[in-house]
């Protein structure tokens, strides 16, 4: 698996990394925890070195799954969890990046992960009452006391990530990014480059959507989150099957899959991008490790681009609630 650097910083991954939040939470019932740890194990076999969790997935199950998983591999491998949650009850229940909530939470996902030290630590959302000055502050802190190495942000604004890379060298911004959701290529990716911060595009698959697996008539798991998510009713599938044909034709000429496609189109974007696939299942695993080898020609990059501008996509990323939380 070739490598790749996430930002000015030098943080070196490898070029695909494993989201790891699909094993605990979010898209239909947990995973045996034995397969969790066979699946992140093999993917460190298969040359994977960075593996993203938080502890709000599961709550905090997930955080310990990537643990135990990875314990054997610790020196080799690179965590990213995040902050910024409050938790009550076993729930999700509004937003909490105050500098010492920030410390306690690293103090838990240490424990949890079972290392002593967090490789990148991410604020998950933005908290409109909390100056993201004094968030990059208390990362900073953290960095300083040799408990984290590296500070990201998950779904941030420009303005957000200029203010807090002023306190802080920010190393990686995590959002949404892929062949449907393209919206990062307008301000966020221009930032990025001219700040030297990496991107680590999750959802790069469009949560399924683009390996043609999903069709219009598909059936969620009632605990599935895409069940609602306006981008994923029936209608808007429907509709959004001319984005996954061409995805399918240009996999066929390649003699690849359509996943594959999507993810060395993204790679092919910048040297400085790390998509972060998730999954359940190994074979899955190894189809989207190989997307590392696809390599797309500027010619094929063109093709894409000029078929990919004729379709508009239908429905919004999130349901409304959730789309307040982006951006800020």
């Amino acid at each position: 698996m070739k490598t790749r650097k996430l930002g000015k910083n030098n943080l070196e991954v490898s070029a695909i990394g494993l989201g790891c939040m699909g094993l605990s939470f979010g898209y239909g019932p947990a995973v045996d925890k034995q397969q969790g740890i066979s699946l992140i194990r093999a993917a460190v076999e298969r040359g994977v070195t960075f593996f993203d969790t938080a502890e709000v997935y599961g709550p905090y199950t997930n955080e310990e799954l990537v643990g135990e998983a990875l314990a054997p591999f610790r020196d080799q491998v690179v965590i990213a969890t995040k902050f910024g949650f409050k938790i009550e009850n076993g729930k999700q229940a509004g937003l909490d990046s105050r500098p010492e909530h920030i410390k306690e939470v690293a103090e838990a996902s240490l424990k949890r992960l079972k290392t002593d030290v967090i490789d990148l630590f991410y604020q998950h959302r933005v908290d409109p009452n909390v100056p993201i000055e004094d968030v990059a502050g208390a990362v900073k802190d953290l960095i300083q006391q040799g408990k984290v190495k590296h500070i990201g942000f998950s779904e941030a604004g420009v303005q957000t990530i200029r203010r807090a890379h002023a306190v802080q060298h920010v190393t990686a911004l995590q959002s949404e990014y892929s062949l449907w959701w393209r919206e990062p290529e307008a301000e966020m990716i221009p930032t990025l480059e001219e700040l030297g911060i990496g991107f680590v595009p999750f959802s790069p698959l469009g949560k399924g959507f683009l390996t043609g697996a999903i069709k219009e008539d598909t059936k969620f798991d009632k605990t599935d989150f895409r069940n609602i998510v306006p981008r994923f009713t029936e209608e808007n599938r429907r509709a959004n099957q001319a984005l996954v044909d061409l995805v399918g034709k240009f996999a066929a000429q390649k003699k690849v899959t359509p996943a594959q496609i999507a993810l060395a189109w993204l790679l092919a974007q910048k040297p400085w991008i790390v998509p972060i696939p998730g999954t359940t299942k190994q074979h899955r695993l190894e189809e989207n490790i190989g997307a590392a080898a696809v390599e797309l020609t500027p010619e094929d990059l063109q093709q894409i681009e000029n078929a990919a501008s004729k379709i508009p996509v239908q429905g919004a990323r999130y349901p409304e609630e959730l789309q307040k939380l982006v951006g800020r």
